[in-house]
């Protein structure tokens, strides 16, 4: 769930929850009743709270998941063929030129050393890992960033080597 709530946030389009999504409720929802509050005392369902929480407020904070949202020039692939590893890459693009890159392991096998090719050099900050701990994860991740090499990848002039969790998101900005 949390990896399908992150590819909703950073995908190109509008993004609705319906009710009880935002704290993982198990039941469907019943209008007749109330959301299943008590769920939150479980460290999962917390955890979903927490990542929609901050998922809201890093969307707010940053204009290439929106300002372009509805423009070709707002999205770009990385790779959307990596059909032995499963996993599915692209980069969000402001209206200056600011990009985002979201990267997504769709198996429950973790990736160590996977090659992602980047759009500059530098330093990638880690924005967003959905395996933290913080989320109910199993807090594997790149130590909040990772150094770009000078490797070409994917089409690009750089790349990163990535930790990528299992069934997870890894949200990467360039510093």
């Amino acid at each position: 769930l949390r990896l399908l709530l992150a590819l909703q946030w950073t995908h190109p389009g509008k993004h609705l929850l319906f009710m009880g999504g935002e704290i993982a409720q198990r039941e469907e929802w019943n209008p007749s009743g109330a959301l299943s509050w008590d769920v939150l005392g479980l460290a999962p369902h917390g955890g979903v709270q927490k990542l929609v929480a901050d998922l809201n407020e890093l969307y707010r904070a940053s204009p290439e998941l929106y300002e372009l949202d509805s423009s070709p020039d707002g999205f770009r692939w990385i790779d959307f063929a990596d059909f032995a590893h499963t996993v599915v890459s692209f980069r969000r693009i402001s209206g200056d030129g600011r990009e985002m890159v979201c990267v997504f392991n769709l198996t429950p096998v973790p990736r160590p050393g996977y090659r992602l090719g980047v759009p500059a050099p530098g330093r990638y900050a880690e924005l967003i890992n959905t395996d933290s701990r913080h989320y109910g994860g199993s807090g594997t991740g790149n130590l909040g960033g990772v150094d770009s090499d000078d490797i070409p990848w994917h089409g690009l002039d750089s790349s990163v080597e990535l930790f990528l969790p299992p069934l997870a998101c890894i949200l990467l900005r360039l510093r």
